[in-house]
């Protein structure tokens, strides 16, 4: 690494392309319903995921199955179906979320406080 990617953060912090694949808006709430629910169709994921647009859902199970973070069988019937599944690479985020969870656990209302004393 030169001295100028070295001192760049946004190149030097190894955990960088992590969060730019896993923490994107909607990333997050779909992998979680794939692997709390297990294996869904799009409409099932729409249900759950509130907020979230058909247009987005798409765009974001794309990225996830280019990822290889989610796993997209087509069922060639009549109607057709398509289900979506957290793939074992998917899978392998869970101790991740769940120490982030045990974080926010412990630590999201010392944010809160420090939100409100900095707007007060």
């Amino acid at each position: 690494m030169t001295p100028s990617t070295r001192d760049d953060p946004t190149v030097a912090c190894p955990i960088a392309p992590v969060v730019d694949i896993v923490f994107s808006r909607w990333t997050t709430p779909i992998l979680w319903s794939l692997h709390a629910f297990g294996r869904q169709r799009f409409v099932e994921l729409q249900r759950r995921i509130t907020g979230i647009t058909p247009k987005v859902l798409t765009q974001r199970l794309r990225q996830l199955e280019r990822d290889g973070l989610i796993t997209r069988t087509y069922h060639p019937e009549v109607p057709p179906r398509v289900e979506y599944e957290i793939s074992d690479l998917g899978l392998s985020l869970a101790p991740l979320f769940a120490s982030l969870a045990t974080w926010a656990d412990g630590h999201l209302d010392r944010v809160e406080q420090a939100r409100a004393a900095y707007d007060g």
